[in-house]
């Protein structure tokens, strides 16, 4: 089964770089280009009245200066990963994904 480190270790390795941060405190100052996720839900499938699967679901944020960056287009072709939204703040693009362990 797959696990947090799992997707951790993903992202550092496509980024090139140690710039993943998951739940970062505000006191962390970031470097761009940067991956930041975080637990979002843990949707639960029953069977028998019991739980029968958990799967952890992730909120991934890649935080680019550049709005045509590739990594964009390779996290779309990654299992488990589905774009929500794009939004720029300070000049920063976001582009937010849901990535569910299966």
């Amino acid at each position: 089964m797959a696990t947090r480190m799992d997707l951790h270790e993903l992202l550092v390795e496509k980024l090139g770089a140690d710039r993943v941060y998951f739940q970062p405190p505000e006191s962390v100052k970031m470097v761009y280009p940067c991956f930041v996720y975080s637990i979002e839900n843990i949707p639960v499938e029953y069977a028998d009245d019991s739980n029968y699967k958990l799967n952890d679901r992730y909120l991934v944020r890649y935080i680019t200066r550049d709005p045509d960056d590739e990594l964009i287009d390779w996290l779309k072709w990654i299992h488990g990963f589905s774009f929500e939204r794009h939004y720029v703040a300070d000049n920063l693009h976001h582009y937010v994904y849901v990535y569910t362990f299966y």
